[in-house]
């Protein structure tokens, strides 16, 4: 591969990376820590699903009533089973969406962009040493033959 070709796409893997950190895992890792001053509330895993991307739903009482809320995309315990009490917490205008309350700090969602950063910045890093190794490989003087 020509090293124009590899800084190039190691730029657009860099920007991929940095993108998906910026519009889609820190918004989600920040909708999680909205909830921190929310009602907290025992809750029951209600379906269990790939949390990461919003798939599971947690039951529990709130004014009186039983609802059924789902766990924001960017939620963590997608291994525990239905049934699984847990504490979860949830605005009292909108019971219908609530957040466990081991994933106040950001949940997988904060590792996700962490971890999408920090490959951002290897990309990065990376296309600044292509170019500077293919310049020593032309500057190397040939190896004598027979040697």
């Amino acid at each position: 591969m020509r090293p124009l070709t590899a800084v190039l796409t190691l730029w657009g893997l860099a920007l991929l990376a940095g993108a998906l950190a910026t519009l889609v895992a820190l918004p989600a890792a920040q909708h999680l820590r909205s909830f921190r001053d929310g009602e907290r509330v025992s809750a029951t895993l209600h379906t269990k699903g790939s949390c990461m991307l919003g798939g599971c739903r947690v039951e529990f009482e709130a004014d009186g009533r039983t609802v059924v809320a789902d766990l924001p995309v960017g939620s963590s315990g997608g291994k525990t089973s239905v049934g699984t009490p847990m504490t979860v917490r949830y605005h009292a205008d909108d019971p219908q969406a609530a957040v466990r309350e081991a994933d106040l700090g950001g949940g997988g969602a904060a590792v996700l962009a962490a971890m999408l950063g920090g490959a951002a910045l290897l990309f990065l890093l990376t296309s600044v040493a292509v170019p500077v190794h293919a310049h020593r490989q032309r500057r190397a003087p040939a190896a004598p033959d027979g040697a």
